[in-house]
């Protein structure tokens, strides 16, 4: 047996749910610790520093804020 265990699948973010924050409202209240917010907007995914849940932009998802709308690098690389 080993007590190693396979990563979580990340959680995937659209436009509309940034700012993304952890813990997130699907986590059980059992496992909060203090709400950090997670920037996913410059590489597309970013990581809890509490937790390490990971989170990930989905493919095509468009960011706006600061008076832009712009998809973040890895929706780029996505598009044909």
């Amino acid at each position: 047996m080993s007590d190693t265990q396979a990563p979580a699948a990340a959680v995937e973010l659209d436009g509309k749910d940034l700012p993304a924050f952890c813990p997130n409202p699907k986590m059980p209240i059992w496992s909060s610790h203090p709400r950090v917010f997670i920037d996913v907007t410059h590489t597309g995914e970013g990581r809890c520093p509490y937790c390490g849940t990971a989170y990930r932009l989905k493919p095509g998802a468009i960011v706006k804020g600061h008076g832009r709308v712009r998809a973040p690098p890895a929706a780029i690389g996505a598009r044909t």
